[in-house]
């Protein structure tokens, strides 16, 4: 029997998740993650931990489900995708973690936007940000010592297959799902771009190999099978990105499947067969797919879930010093509540961006309910809180269709606490006028790393084949036709709002003549 063992080196923690071949769980482990924050700004890992964890979390997995060492038939492993790792010659860190969190490289991000913006995303698919491509001119720029240690940047998912494998740092690798971060490569090619990093006087030989998901990079060595439990030679794949991960175990494997992320953050993907960078916009992100030949333009509301988490505390009431007066009422009885509202016209609007917007980029952007009368209640306005986010998703899936008019997108599957939410899914089936259905069994991003370790294996042909055996999916929750003409027009209300609230959307140009007021 075929023992497929995924790894999720995620923000949160490491998790080690052990499958059989019909994606059934045998066992799985969890170690919470270490961030460390000096200084303001500055959030990093220790990537010996980081692999430590790895191993800790494969032995207990192991041992807990009874798993024979011997039957395991390959590791794969996802992992955090915007932050980097410098390692020296010898495949050893020489830097920390530079997470995805760590804002020191702001500079960096201005620079590049204002030299390349457009030509970078036209390349890598997505911009500049807290990502691979300016973290690593922070690091040339601001540490120049340690910099000229590095023989490589890669990614905790890389390090720890490396580390796992003996690997030195001329066999660093990277795999393609994470291209779109990278500042530097020609994505829709699969290689690094030589025109970008001679803009940015970028030592193009401190880029990683450019490897496929499946690739098995290496083997475990004698060492780290003892500290995982395992046997020495364990092929271990190279995997993908955590978000790659997560789509792959929803099944985004065909054209027109969307994939709702109902988390912390509220993420939408889409599936398609064409690279479409959004080089005008900015709103979506491009990425490559972990299943060959497919790409996923992603987009996301930073915090979209945690709102509901705030507004259930509100709904407790005020006590003395303005503590809650009783406890917050639970997700399910505001979600009953909502489920009782009719969609009218003048129902109220809300802003989802209480900590601005990322897709585009508007930073200074707030939240705001809008439109509130006496008539309106705790159900009305929390059902306005649910629908925020399905008008955000909304705009994503208009930009998708005009980037890649022959998309047709025509199913959202959700994932993640929020796809509990009945009357969430039937108001984002309305709001996008997509079928919805929720994924009844995934593991999260360990599977999805679990199906790239038993396809490098041969254990299945292709991600497809594995899909169909592993995930599962609810009822169908179908968009009313009748609801479409008011939700047209609440939308251009959100969308007249999104510029209103924006205080850069009206704001002058500098230099263009106009007085000062005094």
């Amino acid at each position: 029997m075929a023992i497929l063992i995924g790894i999720d080196i995620g923000t949160q923690g490491t998790k080690a998740a052990a499958f059989d071949a019909d994606g059934t769980l045998l066992a799985s482990a969890f170690e919470p993650s270490r961030l460390l924050r000096p200084k303001p700004g500055v959030v990093e890992e220790d990537p010996a931990r980081q692999y430590s964890s790895v191993c800790r979390t494969i032995r207990s997995c192991v041992a807990d489900g009874g798993i024979d060492p011997h039957a395991v038939t390959a590791i794969g492993i996802d992992g955090q995708m915007a932050g980097v790792i410098g390692v020296g010659a010898d495949g050893r860190h020489v830097t920390p973690y530079d997470s995805w969190l760590d804002t020191r490289c702001g500079a960096s991000i201005d620079r590049m936007l204002a030299k390349a913006g457009p030509l970078i995303v036209a390349r890598t698919g997505g911009p500049p940000s807290f990502n691979h491509g300016p973290k690593k001119l922070w690091w040339r720029d601001e540490r120049p010592a340690d910099y000229r240690r590095i023989a490589a940047f890669v990614q905790p998912g890389g390090y720890a297959a490396m580390r796992l494998c003996g690997l030195k740092g001329n066999q660093a690798f990277i795999d393609h799902t994470y291209l779109h971060f990278s500042g530097f490569a020609d994505t829709a090619r699969g290689r690094w771009d030589d025109e970008l990093c001679t803009l940015f006087r970028f030592d193009a030989g401190k880029l990683p190999r450019i490897v496929a998901p499946q690739s098995i990079v290496g083997q475990l060595t004698a060492t780290s099978a003892r500290a995982c439990g395992l046997t020495a030679g364990v092929p271990v794949v190279a995997g993908c990105g955590d978000t790659a991960a997560s789509l792959l175990a929803c099944g985004a494997v065909k054209p027109g499947v969307c994939v709702d992320v109902a988390g912390t953050a509220s993420v939408f993907a889409a599936t398609t067969s064409a690279f479409v960078p959004d080089i005008q916009r900015g709103m979506l992100s491009c990425a490559r797919s972990a299943t060959p030949g497919l790409w996923h333009p992603y987009a996301y509301v930073n915090g979209g879930g945690m709102n509901l988490e705030w507004f259930r505390s509100l709904a407790a009431g005020v006590g003395p010093r303005g503590a809650a007066a009783r406890e917050p009422v639970d997700l399910s009885t505001l979600d009953r509540l909502a489920a009782a509202i009719p969609l009218t016209e003048d129902l109220p609007i809300f802003v989802p961006h209480l900590t601005g917007r990322n897709s585009p980029p508007q930073p200074a952007l707030r939240g705001a309910w809008t439109g509130l009368t006496h008539d309106h209640g705790v159900a009305a306005i929390y059902r306005a809180v649910l629908e925020g986010v399905a008008f955000e998703y909304a705009l994503y899936a208009a930009a998708i269709n005009e980037l890649a008019p022959s998309a047709s997108l025509r199913e959202l599957r959700v994932t993640g606490g929020g796809a509990a939410s009945g009357t969430w899914n039937a108001i984002k089936a309305d709001v996008i006028q997509l079928a919805v259905r929720p994924v009844t069994q995934s593991h999260g991003a360990a599977a999805g790393a679990a199906i790239v370790a038993g396809w490098g294996a041969g254990v299945f042909s292709s991600p497809a084949a594995a899909a169909r055996r592993w995930v599962s999916l609810g009822a169908v929750v179908r968009p009313s036709r009748s609801a479409a003409a008011v939700i047209t027009r609440r939308l251009a209300r959100y969308q007249a709002l999104l510029h209103t609230l924006d205080p850069h959307a009206t704001m002058p140009a500098r230099g263009a003549g106009t007085k000062e007021m005094i």
